[in-house]
């Protein structure tokens, strides 16, 4: 388990990280999404081990996260810029990481080779962006991790190659138990993929639950009544409105069953909950903290 408590990382006076707790549980996929800016990669290096903080804790199994070898030699981590050393091949890079990664599966290594079909001993520089991701998860599933840090992990992959590496990673999750924590603005991708979601703004994670419980908690009603929209309705509480012709959509935060409850009192001639996509749950989440979609008057 990952637990992350009151993380604080300030830059030149700027807190990219103002009081951060998340916890990812063992076995999981934990999606974290947010805006530019919110802290997300910032976090990520923290928890790779890469940043020192300024306060605050982060452990694994207990354990302190920064400068413990154990901890990172069961841990992988693919940011959005990918290094390899200068004039290194895929081969190469295996030589590196068997020598700090004592869980390294050569046998693995050989059949994921069915999976991405690069050449291995090919100058890594010489490669597409999309390749150089490739041969980061090839390598990286390898190990045999028993964490997986993930930072924009599939751009730049074909949707091809990217249901391929996701066919992989949750293999091993079921598997194995791997722990999959993954930040994206692909927030379609992550609906499919993720069982946790953590939403950050401004340094600070303000939401965290089960993709499960974020669907149930908003709601989304197409709703027509014969004439005006009741003003019982606004005692609902609704995040946003929009009328066509004589059919509302309105997205109320609430429990499913009783909102519906409440609007079927008012007799409507039609109601209907609609699904909310991970997309929509995330902007009317961050919508009272002035991050909503508004009309742009040109």
């Amino acid at each position: 388990m990952i637990e992350v408590r009151d993380l604080r990382k300030s830059f030149d006076g700027f807190y990219a990280l103002n009081g951060v707790n998340a916890t990812v549980k063992k076995g999981s996929v934990y999606g974290l999404v947010g805006p530019n800016g919110a802290g997300k990669t910032t976090l990520i290096k923290h928890l790779a081990g890469v940043f020192v903080p300024d306060s605050g804790t982060i452990t694994v199994d207990g354990q302190q996260v920064y400068e413990s070898v154990s901890i990172k030699s069961r841990m992988f981590y693919i940011p959005d810029d990918i290094y390899f050393f200068p004039q290194a091949s895929v081969s190469d890079m295996k030589k590196y990481y068997k020598s700090i990664y004592p869980s390294f599966d050569e046998v693995r290594f050989q059949k994921l080779q069915e999976v991405f079909p690069i050449d291995s001993k090919k100058g890594l520089k010489r490669f597409s962006r999309g390749m150089q991701k490739q041969a980061a998860f090839w390598l990286g599933i390898s190990t045999r991790p028993d964490i997986m840090l993930l930072d924009e992990p599939v751009d730049g992959l074909d949707p091809v190659m990217r249901r391929k590496v996701w066919g992989v990673l949750l293999q091993d999750v079921a598997e194995r138990g791997l722990t999959v924590f993954v930040s994206s603005h692909n927030l379609r991708e992550l609906e499919d993929v993720c069982d946790h979601v953590g939403i950050m703004h401004e340094g600070k994670v303000i939401l965290e639950r089960s993709l499960t419980e974020l669907q149930n908690n908003i709601v989304k009603l197409q709703v027509a009544f014969e004439s005006e929209l009741p003003e019982e309705v606004n005692k609902l509480n609704i995040l946003s409105r929009q009328q066509t012709g004589r059919i509302w959509i309105i997205i109320v935060r609430g429990n499913r069953e009783e909102i519906l409850s409440e609007i079927n009192k008012l007799k409507p001639l039609l109601v209907d909950a609609l699904p909310l996509s991970l997309e929509e749950i995330f902007i009317y989440e961050l919508g009272g903290m002035d991050y909503a979609v508004k009309n742009i008057v040109l």
